[in-house]
């Protein structure tokens, strides 16, 4: 059954950015749950979750790609794309970003601002993005809504506005107060779709309504002259004044509303996603695009309009074993039909769109056209890629392209067997093609093919993507084994075992995770960049007596001087 057609001033495009274990998988798979786009509630752990189901996703318990869902909301579709927290994994983001016309900034309750928080918000900077946080998992322990709401204004914004304070914390968290509306919104402790009880704000809260509204009404009103002039002769302001007033403010980055609550158990998703259709702009009202024209000295402005052909950037690219590519990409202007013969202007070649679909997570519903602004999804383009531009063929254009962080760590790779060495160039580039800060070339003075990626993790992940995919399998060379036990064996390590694999031999040992600093730069520098590591949490132990000792004595010189 097609997918529902929608205008483009019924369409928001949000980025969900954060930290890693942040939230944000679940966030967007209650959002599409509640909205009724999905009819269960998925588990990020499980790998059941909208957004996060590869088996390296499963395996290592994160997301690790930018990936699309929606969720309709009176009549509006907002369109989400869940990113990558880790910053190994940047270049998803960077993706995301680019084709966003809004961002929703999601912090761990007892977390606040973290190291990924801050790289999130400097790409939003980048794109002057109109910004919502979101203070999740209220319900958990150690939750501290107004230390985060303090950290971000010390770290990243003093112009965070909160729009909702919780009615307590942790396992007393049961409910939010709406300082729009003056109402306390309870929750049913046994509802996981965020249903609750409006009613009068619990007394012990008054004063607490009182200071946060009164500053939420002053904020708004100071990016207004009219309403400032209202607000200091003492007139009430009314709640539709103040949503226009902060939709325009959060437009022009003068202000960023904070919102709270627990995906979890669904709390205070329901007023988030409302808001999300009230205060996010739609397509139509984020300026204009600019393009180029290959060989002609001029650019051309592109706007979310019905008027004109259909022009589209390629923001990711995704291979699927049993089906080939899929191409990801947001419709910039024009009405996008399905069947459309458009022009590669990097490629020099023609593509039809014969399957056109909106994504929702791994699912993908058909749809006849695309209106402005849409993001969709199709499949078996010929010769295009991640960051192309398609356009007319009498009117070839080139968008903006994604700026994709440039790879810093490489490691060599050799296929293990002798059938897998056909099918490691061709698996290397498939990847590079889902993942452009991946990259890969054959280094004639080592006789090695040199993979490089944006660290460690980023890396083990390619060349898990590499087994499953194209069943390229890449191992340490048996040279350098005694150099690599014998650093192990300095930093602490036992060896469990020996494997011998074909030319390679795979060691396991456990080392303590302090002793594990930089390794991976020590290895490969050990191995001519030839070996790589994985490494997983095995347990705890005592620490030897002698660093134990070293411990407490550096305690003790760090407290030198301090008077309790």
């Amino acid at each position: 059954m097609p997918a529902r057609e929608y205008q483009t001033e019924d369409i928001r495009n949000v980025v969900v950015l954060g930290h890693a274990g942040s939230g944000k998988t679940t966030l967007i798979d209650t959002l599409t749950y509640i909205s009724g786009t999905t009819d269960r509630r998925g588990d990020p752990r499980g790998g059941t979750a909208v957004t996060m189901y590869t088996e390296e996703e499963i395996a290592y318990g994160i997301s690790l790609q930018l990936v699309p869902a929606y969720a309709e909301w009176g009549g509006v579709k907002v369109n989400l794309l869940d990113t990558p927290g880790y910053l190994d994994f940047t270049g998803e983001v960077a993706a995301g970003v680019r084709v966003a016309d809004s961002a929703l900034i999601v912090l761990d309750a007892g977390s606040g601002v973290e190291v990924g928080t801050e790289r999130v918000w400097e790409y939003c900077e980048a794109r002057s993005l109109p910004r919502f946080f979101f203070v999740s998992m209220m319900d958990r322990e150690h939750a501290d809504f107004e230390g985060v709401y303090q950290e971000v204004r010390e770290i990243l914004t003093d112009r965070v506005l909160p729009v909702e304070i919780p009615i307590g914390s942790g396992d007393s968290f049961h409910g939010i107060i709406n300082l729009f509306s003056g109402r306390a919104h309870l929750y049913d402790p046994d509802s996981d779709s965020g249903e609750y009880e409006e009613g009068e704000i619990p007394p012990e809260f008054t004063s607490e309504f009182e200071r946060w509204r009164n500053e939420l009404i002053e904020a708004v009103a100071a990016t207004d002259d009219g309403l400032l002039e209202r607000y200091l002769e003492g007139e009430e302001i009314a709640r539709d004044d103040v949503l226009a007033a902060l939709k325009v403010a959060m437009l022009q980055g003068e202000l960023y509303p904070l919102f709270c609550g627990a995906p979890e158990r669904g709390w205070g998703t329901r007023a988030l996603i409302r808001k999300l259709v009230e205060l996010m702009p739609h397509p139509g009202e984020v300026g204009e695009e600019v393009a180029e024209r290959p060989g002609i000295d001029h650019t051309v402005s592109l706007r979310a309009e019905v008027d004109g052909p259909p022009v589209l950037l390629i923001y990711k690219t995704v291979v699927e074993p049993h089906l080939g590519e899929l191409s990801y990409f947001r419709v910039y202007g024009g009405l996008l039909e399905s069947g459309s013969e458009l022009w590669n202007a990097r490629s020099g070649s023609g593509e039809r769109l014969s399957q056109l679909a909106v994504a929702l997570g791994r699912t993908r519903h058909g749809v006849k056209r695309l209106h402005p602004g849409d993001l969709g999804v199709t499949v078996k383009l010929r010769t295009t890629r991640t960051n192309d531009t398609l356009s007319p063929p009498e009117r070839p254009l080139l968008l903006t392209p994604i700026e994709f962080p440039e790879p810093d760590i490489a490691v060599a790779v050799r296929a293990a067997s002798r059938d897998a060495e056909e099918r490691i160039g061709a698996g290397l580039l498939r990847l590079s093609n889902e993942d452009p800060t991946v990259h890969s070339s054959y280094d004639p003075e080592l006789r090695q093919t040199i993979l490089r990626g944006l660290g460690e993790l980023h890396l083990e992940v390619q060349l898990a993507r590499l087994r499953r995919k194209f069943g390229v399998e890449v191992l340490t060379p048996d040279e350098f084994v005694g150099d690599v036990i014998g650093d192990l064996n300095q930093r602490r390590g036992r060896i469990l075992g020996m494997e011998p694999e074909g030319k390679r031999t795979r060691v396991r040992a456990l080392v303590p995770l302090a002793e594990l600093y930089r390794y991976a730069t020590t290895l490969r520098s050990l191995t001519q960049g030839r070996a790589a590591h994985t490494r997983q949490p095995y347990g705890y132990e005592e620490v030897p007596a002698q660093v134990a000792q070293s411990v407490i004595d550096a305690a003790a010189r760090e407290g030198e001087g301090v008077v309790v």
